[in-house]
């Protein structure tokens, strides 16, 4: 009996038992399970555009990122200033230029339209042992909401040097963007992606980064503006004794769309990751989306990982959707957990507050502020932590309000 001729004998029988996963491999077709398994190409049209069924992409509002999902004609969205540490730009880097893709590799298609978009990557370079001892911070500003902008940034730190790398993006764009990060062997980097945006901005980002033996990277997103952003981490750990510290905070308000898919991949031997992303929601329509994959490979021999993700819901009509996932290849391990928790305020806090004198009001305050400092006393930029502390309590005011 041929194959044609089992399925239509299986539909006959309606008491056959159904494989949805039989039928899928039947098909050809074999749907991609986990992060690790996702395609990769620098042609957009290898990827199509999304209808919001994908994996990657079903908890994305697909129809607002529609202006990304083709190379921008004129790509004059955003401007870019150095407020400091211009004397690190090295020339401009084209396709086949090294460092340029040595470790990014586009996995969806707003990743492959910044790599065919941009002609020339901006590269960031920290010179062998030099110790910078003040944050480069990068301004990218957006000149329009219906300005298009597409953008690869190449960030690489040599051998046993140091620097903090702040890309502070304000005003409002569409814009593709891609950071490739590259710690060298002994070098300690810290990368932080700051969204300011006004509220009609829409920005898909994909960070990758590969960190060397004895190295660290601390990575940061702070989303607290934008209509859409999407900012998805990649790292790998693949030297021995690296270390991969990748931190979030999102304060998403009504109708904002705040998104990060996290994917960490230790891959070499006695490497050490730290995830833990956190999120305050409030307003009708506020969402917010933490994906969360870790990938602990066969020859991670001595690795110690745990991920988080925590979420503060304000008020009613906010939502936020928390995917934890772990994937290990090897029994030798150090340890590996993750957790995932979203809910209202705690009850017993408050009480304990208010029986004290304190306010309902300022309580939450108190309660919201503790919760969300966590983060941001890990960036280390004292200037920097006094802002978002006052983004903060802007926020806070607003609901309370």
């Amino acid at each position: 009996m041929t194959a044609q001729a089992t399925a239509s004998a299986g539909t006959q029988d309606t008491n056959a038992h159904i494989d949805p996963a039989a039928q899928v491999a039947a098909a050809g077709f074999v749907p991609v399970q986990t992060r690790s398994e996702r395609p990769h190409s620098f042609e957009p049209s290898d990827f199509g555009a999304p209808n919001g069924r994908e994996v990657n992409w079903k908890h994305t509002p697909v129809a607002k990122l529609t202006g990304l999902f083709a190379v921008a004609p004129s790509n004059d969205g955003v401007r870019y200033e150095f407020s400091s540490g211009e004397q690190y730009v090295s020339a401009p880097l084209v396709a086949g230029d090294t460092p340029r893709g040595e470790v990014f590799l586009a996995e969806d298609v707003t990743a492959a339209v910044a790599w065919q978009g941009s002609p020339e990557a901006l590269h960031v370079r920290i010179p062998r042992e030099e110790e910078v001892a003040e944050p480069i911070f990068v301004s990218i500003t957006g000149l329009g909401a219906d300005r298009r902008a597409d953008a690869h940034i190449v960030i690489e730190a040599l051998e046993h040097s140091s620097a903090t790398i702040v890309l502070q993006h304000t005003g409002s764009a569409q814009y593709a963007q891609n950071v490739e990060i590259i710690v060298r062997d002994g070098a300690t980097l810290t990368v932080i992606s700051l969204q300011q945006w006004q509220d009609d901005a829409v920005h898909a980002a994909a960070h990758q980064a590969r960190v060397g033996a004895d190295a660290t990277l601390k990575h940061f997103v702070v989303s607290f503006g934008g209509g859409v952003v999407r900012v998805n981490p990649n790292v790998e750990l693949a030297g021995a004794g690296s270390e991969g510290y990748l931190y979030g905070l999102s304060y998403a308000d009504a109708g904002q769309h705040l998104e990060s898919q996290v994917y960490l991949h230790h891959k070499g031997p006695h490497t050490k990751g730290d995830v833990l992303y956190k999120g305050a929601l409030q307003g009708q329509g506020a969402h917010s989306v933490w994906i969360g994959d870790v990938l602990i490979g066969a020859n991670a021999n001595g690795t110690d990982s745990y991920e988080a993700n925590r979420n503060l819901v304000l008020t009613e009509g906010a939502r936020a959707d928390s995917i934890p996932n772990l994937e290990i290849e090897t029994g030798d391990i150090l340890g590996a957990g993750h957790a995932s928790a979203t809910g209202r305020f705690d009850d017993e806090q408050l009480f304990y507050l208010q029986a004290r004198g304190i306010s309902e009001e300022e309580a939450r305050r108190l309660v919201v502020l503790g919760f969300l400092t966590d983060i941001v006393q890990r960036l280390g930029i004292p200037a920097l932590e006094a802002e978002l502390l006052d983004a903060i309590e802007t926020e806070l005011a607003a609901v309370n309000s």
